[in-house]
């Protein structure tokens, strides 16, 4: 029987090929009691299940290709680092020894005490961490009951594997390395999950949050993995699968031919440049950045060298990680926007409680100013690195004219410390903004007479002004970017900025739109910043675009309040 399923594409392309299901430990364990007399022996059983999850990982690293993406052996790190942690190798030991009970209770009890912490995290990244942790349990588990790994998927005959899970680890997929591995699909997950990350660095097609995929799929059965729309094809009758099929090999052929734009500058069809960006989480990044051809890196977002530790990194690692890719952009922008963390944010296991309203709470820069000592070191660092390259300084999450003069003041007091020890920085560093706040769209002038640039967070900013978690399955509908009141705020602030004589990016997921690239052209935008694998799509769309059509319909759009005129006018944009 064949039929379709609908997810959250991760990584985009088709793929087609045969199911492979996978299987994880339930995390729904059993509860019974331990006599007294039992109760060490229970102890060192929970103590052994964590040395063979620990040599487990170590007998994955060992297998790790030279030319595997790097995020391989990062996720066996935060893996280890989870296992070690006390939350999850001590706690249950004294659950086991005050309740009596046995060790596989004691640990999930553990592990949903953690979750729930996770879950209440606004951000979407530290919200799919508990699966981290969810991944890391299943593997002790597996060890309290004499299982190991996943097993290995039988090989497929002239077909392509497509693991099928609940849930996926990254290091258990690695055991896939070795057979045809085209693609995975989970039932739950998220764009910012570990399995998202891992199959945009190996550039499959990938969709999450099918929810029942696992249940409806049998063993072998052919599956078409689109990782452009998100739809996955169970079983697909003849027609299907032969349009499937020449819609990959279209697709492929459009990659091909998109790369070659790679050293084309991005300009209209009347010659007006636009700027190109890349959007980065890590130094090791900065490979995909120049693959792509950007003429600069537009949001280097700092948070991911803090998470998932238990201790913060270093004014010198901190330093070295912005040196290198200040260095490895040799002359080109690089734009490091300084923390997002905060009340919402763990920066450990060990963090405490999560604030009851994490996303209105203490976070980015409030948490910098609330925190200055931390704030200064990241400074240090970023000045320090800016006599390697054209670097430069992002606020995130700005809304007060005392935030601005706190940082402004903070990053003087780095410059004076630095001066002190006789390091050598540019003393004239850019300092930006990002508009993410309906309050700081609103009263932009304020920001403009202090800042040197502006980028707006469309993620974030469409997030507040509709009051949706987009994250969230319930209400992730009516997240909608063009929504008037969200395109009036954007609109505005290119135009003010414009006017103002401030530069000003859009480094949000609409930058990476094809299909609203031409609206954001129309409104004025002639600098966008996205992830390297969206660059070539939305440097083709401009180098099709004519201004003189595009600003016209933009202005249409912009005045239209009706949604369904407003996609009306947005696909006579795009036609």
């Amino acid at each position: 029987m064949n039929f379709a399923l609908h997810g959250a594409p991760v990584s985009p392309g088709i793929t087609i090929g045969r199911a492979h299901l996978v299987s994880s430990a339930r995390l729904e364990v059993a509860h019974y009691a331990i006599p007294d007399e039992s109760v060490p022996a229970e102890v060192f059983r929970f103590d052994a299940a964590i040395a063979r999850a620990k040599q487990d990982l170590s007998a994955l690293e060992a297998h790790i290709a030279a030319d595997a993406p790097q995020e391989f052996g990062a996720f066996i790190e935060l893996h280890r680092m989870i296992l070690e942690d006390s939350s999850l190798s001590h706690v249950p030991r004294e659950l086991i020894r005050e309740r009596k009970c046995n060790a596989e209770w004691a640990l999930v009890q553990q592990m949903e005490t953690l979750v729930e912490q996770f879950e209440r995290a606004d951000d979407a990244y530290l919200r799919e961490r508990r699966h981290d942790i969810e991944q890391v349990v299943e593997r002790v588990l597996k060890a309290l009951a004499g299982e190991h790994g996943l097993g290995e998927p039988p090989l497929a005959e002239e077909a392509r594997l497509i693991v099928v899970a609940h849930d996926l680890s990254p290091a258990d997929m690695m055991l896939f390395k070795r057979h045809q591995f085209g693609g995975f699909v989970t039932d739950v997950g998220g764009v910012t999950s570990h399995t998202a990350i891992l199959a945009r660095s190996l550039d499959i097609p990938a969709i999450v949050g099918l929810h029942f995929a696992r249940h409806m799929i049998r063993e072998n059965d052919l599956l078409i993995v689109d990782g452009i729309q998100g739809v996955l094809v169970v079983d697909p009758d003849p027609l299907v699968l032969a349009e499937y099929q020449l819609r990959q090999s279209q697709h492929e052929l459009e990659r091909k031919k998109l790369r070659r734009l790679r050293r084309t500058p991005a300009a209209t069809l009347e010659g007006t440049p636009v700027e190109l960006h890349a959007n980065i989480e890590l130094p090791q990044d900065v490979k995909q950045v120049h693959e792509a051809g950007a003429q600069g890196i537009g949001l280097f977002r700092t948070e991911f060298l803090f998470l998932n530790r238990r201790e913060l990194p270093s004014e010198d690692e901190q330093f070295e990680a912005y040196r290198e890719v200040a260095r490895a952009m040799d002359g080109k922008p690089v734009v490091i926007r300084t923390l997002d963390v905060g009340a919402d944010k763990a920066l450990g296991l060990d963090s405490p409680a999560l604030a009851p309203n994490p996303a209105l709470g203490l976070r980015a820069i409030r948490f910098c100013l609330a925190e200055p000592q931390i704030f200064l070191v990241q400074l240090r660092a970023i000045l320090r690195a800016s006599h390697y390259g054209r670097v430069s300084v992002l606020l995130p999450m700005l809304a007060h004219a005392h935030e601005i003069e706190q940082a402004l003041n903070l990053l003087r007091q780095a410059k004076e410390q630095l001066s002190a020890a006789g390091a050598r920085f540019l003393r004239g560093i850019k300092v930006g903004g990002m508009i993410e706040i309906p309050a700081a769209a609103l009263a932009l002038p304020m920001l403009m007479r202090r800042l040197d640039f502006l980028s707006i967070g469309t993620n974030d900013l469409i997030q507040y002004t509709l009051a949706i978690d987009r994250t969230d399955d319930a209400v992730a509908h009516l997240y909608d970017p063009v929504h008037p009141a969200v395109l009036q705020l954007i609109a505005h602030t290119i135009q003010t900025a414009g006017r103002g004589g401030t530069p000003v990016a859009v480094c949000g997921e609409m930058a990476g739109d094809a299909g609203l690239t031409r609206l954001l052209l129309g409104m004025g935008l002639r600098n966008f910043s996205m992830h390297p694998a969206q660059l070539p799509a939305i440097k083709e769309r401009i180098l099709r675009t004519s201004l003189e059509q595009a600003q016209p319909l933009a202005q249409r759009l912009l005045r239209a309040t009706d949604p369904e005129k407003i996609r009306e006018l947005l696909a006579q944009l795009n036609a």
